[in-house]
């Protein structure tokens, strides 16, 4: 299996010179108040860092920052609550104070060329993380604007879009259609569809009926004290999965007949869960979820309406014990995670939603695995004017329990795997890694 490792990175120390951060409100007068996030935002309050990559053969990078501040100040008419910020609200949830004061951008300039930044196609909050503005003293993230944004001009002429957004704003394809958006206008272009704005289509039901079991919330006994592993030095790999290895994955997970089909996300969610599982040298008892999202645009009835601005996704999942995904063929797995998917519906979604209205519980990651897929985000698409980015992904993965599966190549059709282990656990993972 091809693998990049932590010699790809460049060794010279990347330097950064961040000029003064100001903020940016929407181009023209914007609804002010208090703007509704539903539950499905609330469990999802987390920080996510992501970096684009620009070089143009055509032009240089002098007015970059210029074109992409102009042109967040007129997306964000749209996207008003994104210049806001976060508050609590007297019923102790998340909620947006649409102030209308405005995203914070930042100009920066970098002492080298693009390329110094070595192999971005795995995580490094080190150097990537100078490409991203963090809020100096930023406790929580109520002290974090929704959206931050950095450009960073580099000496070849290539220039680095770095954002910082609380993804309770929105799932993947809402950012990413987000993100489209603004790229659009900085090329001249009108939006075609404006963004839906109304999140209350998913409000909890009163009162709350939860109507599934919800183990995702549900907190494992770490019976295999996996807290002393992780005190090892963590190792961040890239596996890539070429289309020929995993439509080699996935004859393999049907060739015991158990299942008559099987998807690449299946095929690849039950591999390396089960390769971590082992890697981690868990006990057989030990109680072990997956975890993944589900987008419920089309699951919900009716369906969620096109270019809504919020998250509609649901995160379902398999418990089982270590020993029975150790003990059985890969095709066992596989279905586990069939059944997970086919769990989400309507019904299954609403209860979610209910559950959290009730409890105020959050998805546990104990003993958990969490596979995140951005393979299917066009993320390559945005272009402000430069052409599509030469590379795109996330500054930091963010949590050891994560995997994220990234598209790779010219074509797309490439998966990387990208996942960081204690030392010992990543060479086994490694081992495993070989089919």
């Amino acid at each position: 299996m091809e693998k990049s490792s932590n010699s790809s990175r460049s060794v010279c120390e990347v330097i950064v010179k961040q000029g003064q951060p100001t903020l940016v409100p929407p181009a023209e007068e914007t609804e002010k108040g208090l703007y509704f996030l539903s539950n499905l935002d609330q469990n999802i309050a987390v920080i996510v860092r992501t970096i684009y990559c620009f070089k143009s053969e055509e032009k240089g990078n002098e007015d970059a920052a210029q074109v992409i501040k102009t042109a967040l100040s007129k997306v964000l008419v749209h996207y008003y609550p994104l210049s806001g910020r976060l508050t609590i609200s007297p019923d102790m949830k998340l909620i947006v104070d649409c102030t209308g004061e405005g995203a914070v951008f930042v100009e920066a300039e970098a002492e080298c060329d693009l390329q110094e930044l070595g192999d971005i196609t795995k995580p490094d909050p080190i150097t990537l993380g100078k490409l991203v503005y963090d809020i100096p003293g930023a406790q929580n993230i109520l002290q974090i604007p929704p959206l931050v944004a950095q450009v960073t001009k580099f000496k070849c002429g290539g220039f680095v879009l770095g954002l910082c957004m609380n993804h309770c704003m929105f799932d993947g394809i809402g950012a990413m259609e987000f993100v489209n958006a603004w790229s659009e206008i900085a090329r001249g272009n009108q939006l075609k569809v404006p963004p839906f704005m109304d999140r209350s289509i998913l409000k909890a039901r009163n009162p709350p009926k939860p109507e599934f079991p919800h183990h995702e919330f549900a907190e494992i006994e770490d019976v295999s004290n996996t807290a002393e592993l992780y005190k090892e030095e963590m190792l961040y790999r890239t596996f890539c999965f070429d289309p020929e290895k995993l439509e080699q994955l996935r004859k393999k997970v049907l060739e015991d007949g158990d299942l008559q089909k099987c998807t690449t996300f299946e095929a690849l969610s039950a591999f390396v869960w089960r390769a971590r599982s082992q890697a981690l040298n868990l006990s057989p008892d030990q109680q072990t979820k997956l975890l993944f999202a589900v987008d419920g645009r089309r699951r919900f009835d009716p369906p969620i309406p096109e270019r809504y601005f919020g998250n509609a996704i649901v995160l379902t999942n398999s418990l089982c014990t270590a020993g029975e995904l150790a003990d059985n063929p890969v095709s066992f797995c596989a279905r586990r995670v069939q059944e997970a998917v086919k769990m989400v519906t309507d019904g299954y979604m609403r209860s979610a939603i209910d559950y959290f209205e009730a409890t105020r519980q959050r998805p546990s990651l104990a003993a958990t695995l969490l596979i995140t897929t951005w393979s299917r985000l066009a993320f390559h698409t945005t272009d402000f004017g430069w052409g599509e980015p030469v590379l795109s992904g996330p500054v930091a993965l963010p949590e050891k329990e994560v995997i994220l599966f990234l598209s790779h190549g010219r074509e797309r059709k490439s998966v990387n795997v990208l996942l960081g282990l204690p030392a010992p656990a990543m060479e086994k993972f490694e081992r495993l890694m070989q089919m």
